[in-house]
C-alpha cells in the first residue's frame, strides 16, 4: 500500500490503473473509496428472516446484490399480503426502482431462475418487468441438471456408507462448487461465447460424472438443446460483473445493498463443518462474490432469530427435543422455504451469535420473530459452553467436540402477552425489552430492528 501512496512501484504505472483512476503524487492522500455497500448476513444456521430485513432496506436501495450460494437459499418477503419466495433472485427485485445484481460468486441453475420468476409473477405484480432491472455476472458458474442428480446420488451414498447424509437441498450446489474448484466448471460467459466449445466442455464434464456414478442418467443432447435456448434468454441480462460493480461504486452516490444467502454457521470455512453449504456466506464472501475491495464494505447487519433453528443434521447445542421445541416449531411455522423440511428448534444461543460477530464484525443486529416467544412463562438463553466441566472461550470447530458441550443458560422471565400489534419499542412489554437489552449487552452489538410478525410493517426500527 505504501508503494501506491507515494506513486512509486509497478502499481503506479498508468497502464495498470483501473478505468478513471487518478495517479497519486508523493504525499497525496488516497481518495475516498467511493460508494460503500450495506450487507445483510445470517448470524445463525439460516432461516433468520433475512428476506424481510433486505426487503425493508431495499425500498430505498438503487442496487441489490446476491454474492454467493444458489437456489439452495430461500428468502420470503410479504408485501401487501402477497408472499413471495426467492431463491436465486435478490429479494430486492420487487423494488421497481432498483437494479438486482447476481454476482460471480452465485451458482445459477438457469431453468430454476426463470421458473422462480414465473412462479412469483403469478402471485402478484411485484415482479413485473424483472428482466429489465436484473443483471447477471458473466463469471457466475452454471448449475446443470446433472449437478442436481449428482447431489442426490452423493446423499444416497453417504446414507448407505455412513448411515447419515449431510441434509443438502439436492439443488446441485455442492457438485457445482466442486466443479468450480477443480477447474472443470462452466460459466455464463462460456455459454454465451462459442457454443461449439461450450458443448465440448459440457460433454467432458458430463461424462466425468457418468464415470464416477455409473447409475447416473444424463440426457446430454437434451440438456444442451435447452441450454442453447436459455443462452439467448439470459444474454440480455449478462454483463461483465467486475466492471459493472466498479462503475456502481465509483459513479454518482448510490445506495447499494448486499443480500447474503445461507448464514455464518453454514459457511464452508467457519460453519459447523461438514454440515455446511459450499460457499462463504460470511462477510468475506461479499468481496470475492462481487469483485469489490474490502474498503467498500460499509455497515454489516447480522440477522438473528429470537430463538435458534436448524434444518437437517449436525450439532445443535441448544436444541429442545421437547414441548418447548414443539411450541417454537408450531408457533414459528418452522419449515424450510426451499425444501419444506421441518426445522429443529431450540433456545437462543449467544455463544453462536458472538462467534458470528467475531467473523463478520456486525454493525448492528436485526432480531426477528420475537413474537413467537409471547406465550412462554420463562425464556432461556445460552450464554456459555462447558467442555469437561470447564467453560471454553471459543466455538468448537470439531463436530464431535461441539456435540459434547454443556450449555450454560441464563433464565429470563417471559412477558406472556401478545406483541403482534406492537409497532414501537415503547409499546413492547417490559420483559420483552429486557430480553432485547440482554442480547445487546451480551453480544456487544446494538439491536437496530425487532421483528414481531411476517409483514413489512411488523419491523420495529430502534435507531
Amino acid at each position: 500500500m505504501a508503494l501506491m501512496q507515494n506513486g512509486s512501484g509497478p502499481c503506479s504505472e498508468a497502464g495498470d490503473s483501473p478505468p478513471g483512476a487518478k495517479r497519486l503524487r508523493p504525499g497525496e492522500p488516497i481518495a475516498e473509496p467511493g460508494n460503500r455497500v450495506t450487507v445483510v448476513l445470517g448470524a445463525q444456521w439460516g432461516d433468520e428472516g433475512k428476506g424481510k430485513v433486505v426487503d425493508l432496506l431495499a425500498q430505498d436501495a438503487e442496487l441489490v446484490c446476491r454474492c454467493q450460494g444458489g437456489n439452495n437459499a430461500g428468502h420470503t418477503v410479504v408485501v401487501d399480503s402477497v408472499e413471495y419466495d426467492f431463491h436465486l433472485l435478490p429479494s430486492g427485485v420487487i423494488n421497481k426502482n432498483a437494479t438486482s445484481f447476481i454476482g460471480n460468486g452465485v451458482v445459477i441453475h438457469l431453468p430454476g431462475l426463470f421458473e422462480e420468476a414465473e412462479k412469483n409473477l403469478r402471485k402478484g405484480k411485484g415482479l413485473e418487468g424483472w428482466e429489465s432491472r436484473t443483471v447477471i455476472s458473466d463469471r457466475a458458474h452454471i448449475v446443470f441438471d446433472f449437478h442436481q442428480a449428482v447431489d442426490g446420488a452423493q446423499e444416497q451414498q453417504r446414507q448407505e456408507q455412513a448411515g447419515k447424509n449431510l441434509g443438502t437441498t439436492k439443488k446441485g450446489i455442492g457438485p457445482v462448487y466442486a466443479s468450480k474448484a477443480s477447474r472443470t466448471g462452466l460459466r455464463i460467459c462460456d455459454l454465451l461465447a462459442d457454443f461449439d466449445e461450450f458443448t465440448k466442455r459440457f460433454r467432458v464434464l458430463a461424462n466425468q460424472y457418468k464415470s464416477m456414478y455409473p447409475m447416473l442418467i444424463i440426457d446430454i443432447e437434451g440438456e444442451l438443446e435447452k441450454l442453447k435456448i436459455y443462452a439467448e434468454r439470459v444474454r440480455p441480462l449478462v454483463k461483465d460483473g467486475v466492471y459493472f460493480m466498479y462503475k456502481a461504486l465509483h459513479g454518482p452516490p448510490k445506495r447499494i445493498l448486499v443480500e447474503g444467502a445461507n448464514a455464518t454457521l453454514l459457511d464452508i470455512d467457519f460453519g459447523t463443518y461438514p454440515f455446511v453449504t459450499s460457499s462463504n456466506c460470511t462477510v468475506g464472501g461479499v468481496c470475492t462474490g462481487l469483485g469489490i475491495p474490502p474498503r467498500n464494505v460499509g455497515a454489516v447487519y447480522g440477522v438473528v432469530k429470537a430463538y435458534t433453528t436448524r434444518v437437517g443434521v449436525g450439532a445443535f447445542p441448544t436444541e429442545q427435543n421437547n414441548e418447548i421445541g414443539n411450541l417454537l416449531q408450531t408457533r414459528g411455522r418452522e419449515f424450510g422455504v426451499t425444501t419444506g423440511r421441518r426445522r429443529r428448534c431450540g433456545w437462543l444461543d449467544l455463544v453462536l451469535v458472538k462467534y458470528a460477530h467475531m467473523i463478520n464484525g456486525f454493525t448492528a443486529l436485526a432480531l426477528t420473530k420475537l413474537d413467537i416467544l409471547d406465550t412462554l412463562q420463562e425464556i432461556k438463553i445460552g450464554v456459555g459452553y462447558k467442555l469437561e466441566r470447564k467453560t471454553i472461550p471459543y466455538f468448537p470447530a470439531n463436530q464431535e467436540e461441539l456435540n459434547k458441550v454443556q450449555v450454560e443458560y441464563v433464565t429470563l422471565p417471559g412477558w406472556n402477552e401478545s406483541t403482534e400489534s406492537v409497532r414501537s419499542l415503547g409499546k413492547l412489554p417490559e420483559n420483552a425489552r429486557k430480553y432485547v437489552e440482554f442480547i445487546e449487552d451480551h453480544v456487544g452489538v446494538p439491536v437496530k430492528w425487532i421483528g414481531i410478525g411476517k409483514s413489512r410493517e411488523s419491523m420495529i426500527q430502534l435507531f
